[in-house]
């Protein structure tokens, strides 16, 4: 299962996007045609010319560097596309990163906190082009170790040249500033391979044998996942990724190096967006000596893509991999319309390849004319739109022929619309769709007259929050007289899955007991956020000594068992270690419970009482059905329209909300 992602454009990124995009049009898209790309890219350089040039000769004086050569041209014709920021205080900020590492129980929300206080306000950082900046020796440095690692490694010889181009000697990945990272990574992680390149038993010549067998002898294996910064970096560069922790991002970015560093051809490939959650992903690709793809998400081992979870799931629409170079057959495909492209084809340094992982997909995805609004749009561009919270984000594009509307190579399972893109903005060309994994016939959802009340428990897909759930089933609630439980009855065990914030069961005994507590089920770290105990007529909950887990360390920060009686379902329970944990109450007196009332360990996404919520329904535009105040942990909406998209906002408090439908009367995500 992919886990939460972390695919978004900060502040900092769509300057630089628009830098690049600005740069790109006046230099090479629009201007002087007639030029090959190293002339363009050359001019373009300015007072930097001179320093591209000397690679460019050294390299071409020896005919035995004619490969050299060669690649010295692909990357300088692709130069000027790259822009990256610089400055102190940038480089401060990245000290969250081993901060992170040794945060002792810091949440990442604190140590982002403790960056920013430490080291003050951001100052905007400087803005360079990798054209103007390339120094001849950090180039040179760059090719002949991309070519030592090409070519001394027993795998290098199923690497074909353009393969290596693409995916083995690129200088960087994004906009992370330019260091000399390759020698680095070689010294601190090549011997890991020296029994390997002594095998006689193993498939050396393989590059994914040579992944996969590094990966399992790297000495530090442990990550942490977060998607909270103090800045938005974007790429934060070799130095700070090799500590392993923050988003898929930077965790791919570290195989990215370290892969590229000894030899072994890789890239990332990414969704910009997925059902079920607001984010996009990213993961590394690396390919056997016959080309089959494996991808590895968060570090995990290397699977093949035909047989990963990804493949099958399906649920996002697109995927794409990130290349080096621009990929100018794309660009000129879309430029013949004579129209501003939405921002994420400006500059297409990416290629589709979905094809890879399409398992279930649509090879004509075909949009009927009487599925399309009636009023015609100037755009001469139909793009394919995804779901992100109450936006929708191109993922594809194709020629807009109203009698002849069609996109190639779909994945099902997301739901979809199409529109133009005119003076800055969407125009929809149809309602929403769902794209149906086991028909093919898409479902619109295209509101009517008839209507329905619908009774909602949260505002996002809880299927992100299942392992928490699943946790509670075999979780037992027991009552005792002795402050050991030497002599506990059960008072309830959980045996299904909670589907909303409270549930409310009753007591198995009708005995008085002064002590109480919930035990969490094996290998569940006791994973809850609140008990409440109830006497009969009673609407207030049962109070007294908190008491817990006595060897309860207090690792996990603020998860612990005291939070559990707090009265807050936000907050929850994490025991230290899979098995034993506990939490519970000394009454000091002997009471009889009447009923128990427990909530999941949860990321606030149910809805809560007193928070205010509104909810929306899609025609044509998102319309609002209204605004309730919530007094239970549950919402009721009167005469919401049928077959209607629809979305729930808290107004309160959070930013996680989800597409969803509402059949057979329950909230089904989207």
């Amino acid at each position: 299962m992919l886990k939460k992602l972390c695919i978004y454009i900060p502040s900092i990124l769509v300057l630089l996007f628009v830098l690049e995009w600005q740069y790109a049009r006046k230099y090479l898209f629009y201007e002087k045609k007639t030029m090959l790309p190293l002339e363009v890219a050359l001019q373009a350089a300015g007072g930097n010319k001179k320093e591209l040039q000397k690679v460019l000769h050294y390299y071409k004086k020896n005919p035995i560097d004619s490969l050299k050569y060669k690649a010295a041209c692909f990357l300088i014709e692709n130069m000027p596309f790259y822009i990256y920021s610089s400055g102190e205080q940038l480089e401060n900020y990245k000290s969250y990163y081993a901060w992170l590492k040794v945060r002792k129980g810091k949440t990442a929300q604190q140590v982002s906190d403790s960056v920013k206080k430490v080291f003050g306000a951001m100052k905007e950082p400087k803005k360079k082009r990798d054209i103007m900046e390339m120094d001849s020796a950090y180039l040179c440095h760059n090719i002949d170790w991309a070519f030592k690692v090409w070519q001394e490694q027993p795998w290098g010889k199923n690497i074909s040249f353009e393969t290596f181009c693409e995916y083995l000697l690129p200088y960087r990945i994004g906009d992370e500033p330019l260091t000399y990272w390759r020698e680095i990574y070689y010294k601190k992680y090549n011997s890991l391979l020296d029994s390997l390149r002594m095998s006689d038993t193993l498939d050396k010549e393989d590059p994914l044998v040579a992944a996969r067998y590094l990966m399992a002898r790297l000495p530090d294996k442990k990550t942490f996942f977060t998607s909270i910064t103090p800045f938005s970096f974007g790429h934060i560069g070799p130095e700070f990724v090799q500590y392993k922790v923050g988003s898929c991002r930077e965790l791919a970015d570290f195989e990215i190096y370290l892969f590229r560093a000894l030899g072994i051809p890789c890239a990332i490939d990414y969704l910009p967006a997925r059902n079920d959650t607001n984010f996009g992903h990213l993961w590394t690709i690396v390919w056997d000596k016959n080309g089959e793809g494996y991808m590895s998400d968060f570090m995990t081992f290397l699977t093949r893509v035909r047989k990963c979870a990804l493949y099958r799931q399906g649920g996002t629409a697109k995927i794409y991999r990130y290349t080096f170079s621009v990929n100018r057959e794309l660009h000129e495909q879309m430029s013949q319309y004579g129209e501003k492209v939405h921002p994420f084809w400006h500059i297409p340094k990416f290629k589709d390849v979905t094809f890879d992982y399409a398992y279930s997909y649509q090879k004509n995805l075909v949009i009927p004319l009487e599925k399309q609004y009636k009023e015609k749009r100037s755009g001469r561009i139909a793009y394919l739109c995804a779901s992100n919270r109450d936006r929708w984000i191109p993922v594809d594009w194709t020629e807009y022929d109203a009698g002849h509307l069609a996109f190639r190579y779909v994945r099902k399972g997301a739901v979809l619309r199409v529109a133009t893109y005119e003076k800055g903005s969407l125009h929809f060309l149809t309602d929403p769709f769902y794209l149906d994994k086991e028909t093919n016939a898409p479902h619109y959802y295209s509101v009517g007259k008839k209507t329905q009340d619908m009774v909602l428990y949260a505002k996002f897909n809880l299927k992100e929050e299942s392992s928490f759930r699943n946790r509670m089933i075999g979780g037992v609630f027991t009552g005792s007289n002795h402050s050991d439980f030497s002599d506990e009855d059960t008072l309830f065990i959980i045996q299904s899955k909670p589907d909303r914030l409270n549930t409310t069961v009753k007591c198995w005994s009708d005995k008085e007991y002064r002590y109480l507590r919930y035990i969490g089920r094996p290998k569940a770290h006791c994973n809850v956020s609140a008990v409440a105990f109830y006497e009969k007529n009673d609407t207030v909950a049962l109070t007294g000594k908190i008491i817990g887990t006595p060897e309860h360390e207090k690792q996990n920060g603020d998860h612990d068992y005291t939070n559990v009686f707090d009265g807050k379902t936000w907050t929850s329970f994490d025991y230290s270690k899979p098995t034993g944990g506990w939490a519970g109450l000394d009454l000091g007196k002997e009471v009889k419970v009447d009923r128990i009332v427990y909530t999941p360990r949860n990321r606030d996404n149910y809805v809560r009482p007193g928070d205010v919520y509104e909810l929306f329904y899609c025609e044509r535009d998102w319309q609002s059905a209204g605004t309730i105040k919530a007094t239970a942990d549950s919402l009721v909406f009167r005469n919401i329209p049928e077959n209607a998209l629809l979305l729930l906002r808290n107004h309160t408090r959070g930013k996680d909300e989800r597409i969803f439908v509402y059949e057979n009367g329950e909230q089904q995500w989207r």
